[in-house]
């Protein structure tokens, strides 16, 4: 463990608890000290929903180092059973009470004896190895495991597979980014397909019913970083295939697409009765139709608008996920240069260098946010596209930045329809990169108008600069180079006095740096 300023993936229990908010019915009880017990203002503040069942905390406080907590705990328990009656009771300790090595599964064998009709289970995490995304797919998989394996061996449930193809979505939680908005956009493209949604889990699902996911011809793992651990379990376990295809961008979709297609005629040939035809489906129509005349993508893509960002620098970072998608949506579809792509989710680095190797000049493996923003000041990209860290970055090195992953922010979770899966996706995406880069005359129209961009924004920097200081006649020559190099220019100047060992730059100091380098 390291202290750090920021953190792109919060601790193990913030996981654990967003998969537990996500089911309906299901009450989890965080054993922690104050001050960890901040998940439910986190998910009230962000998540526009009418309702959703708050997480309780046991705090550890002195009674209970003195004393233990077992009783507190087993008590807390029963207590939310008989008053909620839950389908599941989800305990999770945090990091910070790990430490004091209680048995917390005695504590949930002893509270399951009264609990009534509601089921009891520790979570199955190692709060010291895991983050946040590895802890909701280890979770995620530890409670689909454990009703489908008691299902199925207990009470003797047998899969009843779907007459007509259908899929589940694994994947989508609550607090992830536009997951509402990725689903419904999934449930509609599978429905125009002909393909039935059994369930969408864990988001509103209800863990009484997760014995039914093996109804499903198949499962879709549209994100990395949670479902993959429950969709190979059911695939080792019940032989259900799984595409984990992400459908971001005009031909990640159709790569989709193409592999549902592959799934569903091999499913058809294995489950079709004997003696009667296999109907094989053809989805190659559907998806030229939506690209060409349904998504405007395709043809922004092609339009003089997107021609303009040819060739411009940009830089994306985010969870593995979206940062892959994206690096490839910008090289691919819009012949945007990305002059670097990363990931902090350093579990899926092997996949994630594999996703972009062919799509940018550098790779970016790391959770330390002053390396990317070191990172982002030395290239110099045009636009940045990742989290609001970078968007943060941006602002004090004056380079616009689309956020396209978590973590997020209260505007990451608009009132409106805004996928970044489909077609309709493709659609957001590419307004979002339009509108991302600072465009023509846009910098000099804002100076001449009045605009945001002014000489007062323009001398906030980098705490790397803290050794200078810009005199009045600096910051007034700088105020009249155009704003859109102005950022360039500036850095550059700061290079040069710090080679000269100079510590005041006036505008004589300008001059002589532009003399050296022949240019700015």
């Amino acid at each position: 463990m390291k202290l750090a300023y920021w953190m792109y993936s919060g601790p193990a229990h913030i996981g654990t608890l967003r998969i537990a908010s996500s089911f309906q019915n299901v009450h989890a009880i965080m054993h922690a000290p104050l001050g960890d017990d901040y998940f439910n203002v986190l998910r009230s503040m962000l998540e526009r929903e009418r309702d959703f069942t708050p997480v309780t905390a046991s705090i550890v406080d002195r009674h209970v180092l003195a004393e233990g907590s077992k009783s507190k705990v087993v008590e807390g328990i029963t207590r939310k059973a008989a008053e909620d009656l839950p389908d599941l009771i989800l305990l999770t300790p945090t990091c910070t009470s790990s430490i004091l090595q209680e048995d917390l599964e005695s504590f949930v064998e002893n509270a399951s004896r009264n609990s009534g009709m509601s089921d009891v289970i520790l979570a199955d995490v190692n709060h010291y190895r895991v983050n946040e995304m590895q802890a909701a797919d280890r979770t995620l998989e530890q409670i689909v495991r454990f009703y489908v394996d008691r299902a199925t061996k207990e009470e003797g449930y047998k899969p009843k597979k779907t007459k007509r193809p259908s899929a589940n979505i694994i994947g989508p939680t609550t607090l992830g980014f536009h997951h509402h908005h990725d689903a419904r956009e999934l449930k509609r493209m599978l429905g125009e397909m002909g393909i039935d949604v059994n369930m969408v889990t864990p988001e509103g699902g209800r863990v009484t019913e997760l014995k039914h996911l093996t109804d499903a011809w198949f499962n879709i793992v549209p994100y990395r970083e949670t479902g993959l651990m429950a969709a190979k379990y059911l695939e080792r376990q019940f032989d259900m295939p799984f595409t984990d295809t992400v459908p971001m961008g005009i031909l990640g979709t159709n790569d989709w697409i193409s592999s549902i297609q592959a799934i569903v005629n091999e499913q058809a040939k294995l489950l079709a009765p004997e003696g009667e035809e296999v109907l094989i489906v053809d989805f190659d129509d559907y998806s030229k139709r939506q690209t060409l005349h349904v998504s405007q993508a395709a043809w922004f893509s092609r339009s003089v608008d997107c021609q303009n960002l040819t060739g411009k620098r940009a830089v994306v970072f985010g969870d593995a996920t979206h940062a892959a998608m994206m690096t490839r949506i910008l090289s691919r579809e819009m012949c945007i240069r990305v002059v670097c792509a990363g990931t902090y989710a350093r579990q899926e680095s092997d996949w994630f260098r594999e996703q972009v190797q062919n799509h940018c000049d550098e790779i970016l493996i790391t959770d330390d946010n002053t390396q990317i923003a070191d990172m982002i000041a030395r290239l110099e990209p045009a636009a940045i596209f990742g989290t609001q860290m970078e968007r943060h970055v941006g602002k004090r090195l004056d380079t616009p930045c689309g956020v396209i992953s978590s973590p997020v922010h209260i505007q990451n979770f608009p009132l409106g329809f805004r996928p970044f899966f489909g077609y309709e996706g493709a659609n957001q995406i590419s307004d979002l990169v339009y509108n991302s880069f600072a465009l023509g005359m846009e910098d000099h129209l804002l100076e001449i108008f009045g605009g945001h961009d002014t000489k007062e924004v323009i001398t906030k920097e980098l705490s790397s600069a803290d050794d200078l200081i810009w005199l009045d006649s600096g910051i007034e020559e700088l105020g009249n180079i155009p704003g859109f190099v102005r950022g360039k220019v500036k850095r550059n100047v700061e290079k040069f006095a710090r080679h000269f060992n100079i510590h005041e730059i006036s505008a004589e100091v300008m001059w002589k740096a532009k003399e050296k380098a022949g240019k700015f």
